[in-house]
């Protein structure tokens, strides 16, 4: 049977009312519904996740006063920092967002720890929001290790300071000036008893920037404070506050790590296993080592590197059976022709004489190709 005219405009009314009455309905749900909100953490080591991907972290460790962090969606604020320590020692924390492994935090699906030599990349982005009345820094912390830990202290500690306020400054002392990522730094370098410290410090303060992460690295690298054969594993940004900080912001952070660019000067074969003889002669003000380095893998290592860092205070000067890359602090050794490579369960050897002062000391950790060895 056909509808009649009539019928069907009252069939299309009786639709256009109820389409009007949902559009109406769905404004009142949007209008009434709560947005998510944010979340606050004032628990010393709290921490919550954004994004799905980075971690904020309350992170108050050098005093009892309380502090509190506001995740929001894209960044954090510091809602509460009282209380205040002495300039001329630690700040009394560090909120921060952060992307890679913390104290065995780690954010959700990162790329980190990564070998620095297969990092072609770091892109990094970073919006600021800046109070008065506090004494504080600004700044990035992007921690390098031998070992692709996500525990603990790392060996070496990179910050890039975008804004001080107050009688602040970096650890140790300046060592001169760094072109990075097109814009000039002061450098600083030193130590804090549990890792080395090298600061890139702005001359003004910068509220926002977009760079990469690596640039910095490459600069650390250069400066023999780690080596290719290190991890990265976390890149940092938040605030160190000394006096106050309330209302100290990080609007939005943004981090990737791009791995796969590979160093051709880096090490060859991984190593699944590895074992590392450190035999010493000492005496006043000098010493001999003799290293076997073992693989207790089940393939052959081929290009071999071995990486360690030389305690303060010590310097190689002659070696035999391998090539040394560094003196001091972060060394890399490279075999010869004759013991390029080590067989599966083999051993290859080298030794060198160098100078100390102080007392004397063996290095903690070895690396082969990137993997870390036992030491015996």
């Amino acid at each position: 049977m056909r509808s009649s005219p009539r019928r069907l405009r009252t069939v299309r009314a009786l639709f256009g009312s109820l389409l009007t009455a949902l559009a109406t309905l769905a404004t009142l749900l949007v209008a009434t519904t709560p947005a998510r909100a944010d979340t606050t953490i004032c628990e010393p080591y709290g921490s919550t996740v954004i994004q799905g991907r980075y971690v904020v972290q309350n992170n108050r460790w050098g005093t009892s006063a309380p502090q509190c962090v506001t995740a929001t969606d894209t960044g954090f604020r510091v809602s509460q920092a009282d209380g205040s320590v002495p300039t001329n020692g630690a700040p009394k924390s560090y909120p921060s967002i952060f992307n890679g492994c913390h104290y065995t935090n780690c954010s959700p699906g990162t790329s980190l720890p990564a070998q620095i030599s297969t990092i072609s990349s770091a892109p990094s982005s970073i919006s600021y929001s800046y109070v008065s009345g506090a004494v504080y820094n600004a700044s990035y912390d992007i921690w390098l290790d031998p070992t692709p830990r996500t525990d603990g202290v790392n060996r070496t500690e990179i910050m890039i300071w975008f804004n001080r306020v107050g009688p602040i400054q970096p650890i140790g002392s300046p060592v001169g000036t760094a072109s990075v990522g097109g814009r000039t730094w002061e450098v600083w370098t030193g130590s804090n008893g549990a890792n080395d410290v090298i600061s890139f410090v702005a001359p003004s303060a910068i509220s926002s920037w977009s760079f990469d992460v690596k640039d910095f690295i490459d600069q650390t690298v250069d400066r023999g404070m780690a080596q290719n054969n290190w991890y990265l594993t976390s890149v940092q940004a938040g605030f160190e506050p000394w006096q106050n900080g309330a209302g100290l912001a990080v609007n939005s952070f943004s981090s990737t790590v791009n791995t796969g660019g590979g160093d051709p000067g880096g090490p060859g074969t991984p190593a699944t296993g590895c074992q590392v003889t450190y035999a010493t002669s000492v005496w006043q003000g000098g010493f001999t080592a003799d290293v076997t380095v073992k693989n207790t893998g089940s393939t052959a290592v081929d290009n071999w590197k071995l990486g360690f860092t030389l305690p303060s205070g010590q310097r190689i000067t002659n070696a035999w059976n391998a090539t040394l890359s560094g003196s001091t602090g972060a060394v890399t050794t490279s075999p010869v022709a004759h013991n390029a490579r080590i067989t599966a369960g083999g051993t290859q050897s080298f030794g060198f004489q160098g100078t100390y002062g102080g007392s004397f000391a063996k290095p903690s950790g070895f690396t082969l190709n990137g993997t870390a060895c036992s030491v015996t």
